[in-house]
């Protein structure tokens, strides 16, 4: 399948892909596979992101061409696919992950990277153990309303408050090279941060984030990561549940879509090698706002890696 001409085609014809690329559920040599997962067995609160990479697909067709002061497209600097989706039972959390790892496995050993549209965030642990099984322990830009690194609870081992608990356990990742970014809202214990802190993730509440601006975390992020392997996992509720109400735990008090898109222009001068956006649950959704800037974040995301590689590939 080629890429379709978006000077014949309409953005609302076509089989909808990510941002109408070609599909290819069995891809090979390319740089970035786009592969969605679509699960929400390690939700607490609301359910729905199992819908959430067909509603972000749904939504891509509106953007395309070249970004606004970009020079070269995203799609004319790296070689891009749809995989489809991750085939995930909705009935057992530890045979989804096992499904999801060896499916994120087979893709890295075949391309580059994958950028997984979630779905809910548990599934970036079998992400994490993908990613790490070919680049060792990795650096980690986590952007969230939530840490993420709580034991388990409700007798579920890997719910999605668990991924970077379980990451940082199974030295999947480098906490001294970890930044998570938005954390705020309620938790049910008043030391749940301690985990992260106490091995060595920075963790830059939503307040701090309004304070320093995105520039100035931008340069905390190139400073704590350096030129390690990087996987970058969004949450979209680290948003503002004004510009994403459509998640399953909602945390007022965040960073705008602006700020958040801002943000993630420090990718382009690191080394990304693994990319996710999760928990986008359509059924709370607006107008279809949430799905919409889950698509700006993964097109972001995206141009952001091409520019990074074609950075490395040019350099002396």
């Amino acid at each position: 399948m080629e890429r379709i001409d978006i000077t014949v085609s309409p953005r609302y014809a076509q089989i909808p892909t990510f941002m109408r690329l070609p599909y290819d559920p069995a891809p090979r040599g390319k740089d970035v596979v786009v592969i969605g997962a679509p699960y929400d067995g390690g939700t607490s609160y609301r359910p729905g992101a199992r819908f959430g990479p067909r509603a972000v697909r749904s939504e891509s067709g509106l953007i395309h061409g070249v970004g606004i002061d970009r020079g070269p497209g995203t799609f004319d600097l790296i070689d891009c696919v749809d995989a489809g989706d991750i085939d995930l039972t909705p009935f057992n959390m530890h045979i989804a992950m096992a499904t999801a790892q060896e499916r994120l496995s087979g893709l890295l050993s075949d391309n580059a990277a994958f950028l997984m549209i979630g779905g809910d965030h548990s599934l970036t642990l079998a992400a994490l153990r993908a990613v790490a099984s070919r680049h060792g322990p990795v650096a980690v830009l986590h952007l969230d309303a939530h840490s993420d690194t709580n034991p388990a609870f409700y007798g579920g081992e890997y719910h999605h408050g668990t991924p970077f608990r379980h990451a940082i356990e199974e030295k999947l990742v480098d906490p001294q090279r970890m930044v998570q970014i938005g954390i705020r809202g309620h938790n049910p214990r008043p030391d749940s941060l301690d985990f992260a802190r106490g091995h060595g993730v920075r963790i830059v509440t939503a307040d701090e984030f309004c304070a320093l601006g995105p520039a100035s975390t931008r340069q905390l992020v190139r400073a704590r990561v350096g030129d390690a392997p990087l996987y970058v996992s969004v949450d979209i509720d680290v948003v503002d549940p004004a510009f994403a109400p459509g998640t399953g735990t909602p945390a007022p008090g965040g960073p705008t879509s602006r700020e958040v898109l801002a943000l993630l222009r420090c990718v382009g001068g690191l080394h990304p090698v693994g990319l996710d956006v999760m928990e986008v649950s359509p059924l709370y959704d607006h107008g279809g706002i949430t799905s919409v800037l889950a698509t700006e974040i993964g097109a972001e995301l995206l141009h952001q890696y091409a520019c990074a590689h074609t950075r490395e590939r040019t350099s002396p």
